[in-house]
């Protein structure tokens, strides 16, 4: 009403100010303000208002302590509390003291006129009697918040849904006092409703409890997803199965529709139901739906669990899923016989339990560079196997391992053949080139002949270049001619660019390199030479005369990275994916006339991953290319 007094409590002049001129003031009210509990508390006792807007968190005393001192006191007065964090602790408790709204921070405007509008518009109970009945109320009001408040609970904590579905059956009875509670979920498909779960249903009607969605009042709450309500008459359950009122409430799941009804009847008793029955049931329906849910996607998570844990099992390859901490949360049965470890290796160290220096090394490397790597592990009983590390958000990182025996001694016989010929081919070699050489010495030759022995001697050294280069790359993938030594990369290709800066001068083109100071690495130093010389060597090759060649190196995240460039002819992206195979060579009208044996990116390529780096390209035709390799920085 106009004109009546209202306290607002509350340590900021701000709110104070809001509610004083945007909500009070403006409906009529007389405001009375306070900054803290123990001011309220005297305003309350001398104003005697008629409403009091309290704010929970004050200094000196909290707005619960306000109002149970005025309770014990004897003074009843309506009250709003404002929170600026709910709980249902705090509710319960402010329920239990009779507040009539509980408001939490930050609050509309809006929201706040019509809390004051329901503050006023109820009547204070006038006497002992009239007390009581609220307070009776007020304690209804809390077990109905506790047992919505137990039943979440029960569906968050629990996973056994016919449990839950039971304990909201009984809660649906208890809430609103009905004599019987039933749960129907619909078959899979859109059959009929079939019960799941029931509270004070007979036998003889549970057995029976079977219900159509056409022509049935829960097929027509399935259809329209709205909850029913019907207290005249006698509704049909089913048929044979009458009671005096009843309500029921859709179970909708997000994306499903709905799958289900909730039920309360008064079969014996003719007494209706409310709409407050309405709006717990409905309530306690979303409990079930979400159930329902929970226990749906837990049983196909079971399910593709299990589906994966069966592929695992059964898969050659080994695998090994490890956390962040690199401790072990999967091993398969092929990882396991392969690496030796136990039958139960969860939750160890997999750097305390993997035997393997070089894997448990490959698992260092990736896990503090956060990148996939890739190496070979030998193991105690002969094997080899190429593992991948490869990092995995929100997991951690997963070890594949495939067994590779078999390709090694392919690729050993094949490099042993490979090199027997290539080194039984220099001797007859060495006598045709030794003949043809002194062909000029027996007598002249004509023009022509000159021109067929100068091609025959061209021949002949290309043949010798493949040779060579195919022993060395038997040699490199051999582990021969590799030993590592502590170097400074700069060094290296500082020799390498003085060496062909007169060959690209030659051709008119610009070499670019400007030094700087890199970390150690572990390496050979002349077969990294030898992978900056191919590199250069092909950029020098298949550039313009004019063009340039450049290279650079830097630090990056633990790693060496040297990178040689130029704006050369480029490569198609067909071919990008086979340079570094051995023989390859791009078949272009440009590329006709330049010499190479095909081997000297295989070279590259095997030469690096030795060194456990990676090498790669970038190139677009026309505008020149960009080969890319990175080595670890040592520690």
């Amino acid at each position: 009403m106009a004109g009546e007094r209202i306290l607002v409590v509350d340590d900021s002049d701000e709110v104070r100010s809001i509610l004083r001129s945007m909500v009070l003031e403006p409906a009529g009210y007389h405001v009375i303000e306070a900054g803290d509990g123990v001011s309220g508390l005297r305003a309350a006792r001398e104003e005697r208002p008629a409403l009091i807007i309290l704010d929970q968190q004050m200094p000196g005393r909290s707005g619960l302590d306000v109002l149970q001192t005025l309770q014990q006191e004897g003074l009843y007065i309506p009250t709003i509390l404002m929170t600026g964090h709910g709980s249902e602790e705090l509710a319960v408790r402010a329920l239990r003291l009779g507040v009539r709204d509980y408001v939490i921070k930050p609050f509309e405007l809006d929201e706040m006129v019509r809390a004051v509008q329901r503050g006023m518009a109820e009547d204070r109970p006038r006497s002992i009697e009239e007390l009581g009945k609220a307070n009776r109320r007020l304690e209804e009001q809390v077990r109905e918040f506790a047992t919505l408040s137990a039943i979440g609970r029960s569906v968050t904590s629990s996973l056994d849904l016919q449990t839950v579905l039971t304990r909201v059956v009984e809660a649906s009875v208890f809430v609103t006092r009905a004599e019987e509670g039933f749960l129907l979920l619909t078959e899979p498909g859109g059959g009929d409703l079939v019960l799941r779960a029931a509270k004070n249903v007979d036998e003889k009607h549970a057995r029976a409890l079977r219900v159509p969605v056409r022509d049935s009042l829960a097929g027509r709450v399935v259809e329209s997803g709205e909850p029913l309500l019907v207290t005249q008459g006698q509704p049909k359950v089913v048929t044979g199965y009458l009671v005096h009122a009843l309500v029921y409430a859709p179970l909708r799941a997000a994306g499903r529709g709905v799958i289900g009804v909730l039920g309360v009847t008064n079969r014996r008793e003719d007494r209706p139901f409310a709409e407050r029955d309405v709006h717990l049931l409905s309530a306690l329906a979303d409990y079930a739906a979400v159930a329902v849910e929970n226990a749906r996607l837990y049983q196909e998570a079971e399910m593709e669990r299990h589906k994966m844990r069966a592929v695992l099992r059964e898969t050659e390859e080994g695998v090994v899923i490890l956390n962040p901490r690199l401790e072990i949360l999967l091993c398969n049965p092929a990882a396991g016989a392969a690496l030796g470890l136990g039958l139960d290796v969860t939750g160890r160290s997999a750097l305390e339990t993997i035997h393997q220096p070089s894997l448990r090394d490959l698992l260092t490397t990736s896990s503090r560079t956060g990148r996939p790597l890739r190496g070979e592990v030998g193991t105690r009983d002969g094997r080899t196997y190429s593992a991948q590390v490869t990092p995995v958000e929100e997991v951690g990182f997963v070890l594949m391992m495939q067994d590779i025996t078999h390709l090694k001694e392919l690729d050993r016989v094949k490099s042993e053949f490979v090199s027997t010929v290539s080194h039984d081919l220099r001797t007859p070699l060495t006598t045709v080139r030794g003949y043809v050489d002194l062909l000029a010495k027996v007598g002249p030759l004509n023009e022509q002949q000159q021109e067929f022995v100068a091609r025959v001697q061209k021949s002949i050294t290309h043949i010798t270049d493949l040779i060579g280069d195919l022993l060395d790359l038997g040699r490199i993938e051999a582990g021969y001619d590799l030993e590592m030594e502590p170097l400074h990369l700069e060094g290296i290709i500082d020799g390498a660019v003085e060496e062909f800066r007169l060959v690209a001068e030659e051709k008119g083109q610009t070499l670019r390199w400007k030094r700087r100071v890199l970390p150690l690495v572990r390496g050979n130093p002349r077969r990294l030479r030898q992978v900056i010389e191919n590199l250069l060597s092909n950029g020098i090759k298949y550039t313009q005369e004019g063009g340039w060649v450049a290279v650079e190196a830097t630090e990056e995240k633990g790693y060496v990275v040297v990178r040689v460039t130029d704006n050369g002819m480029g490569i198609p992206p067909s071919a990008q994916p086979y340079i570094f195979d051995r023989f390859y060579r791009v078949e272009r009208e440009e590329t006709e006339t330049i010499e190479g044996t095909g081997l000297g990116l295989a070279i590259v390529k095997s030469v690096i991953e030795k060194h456990n780096g990676r090498i790669w390209v970038d190139s677009q035709p026309g505008q020149g290319s960009a080969f890319t390799f990175v080595l670890p920085v040592m520690e």
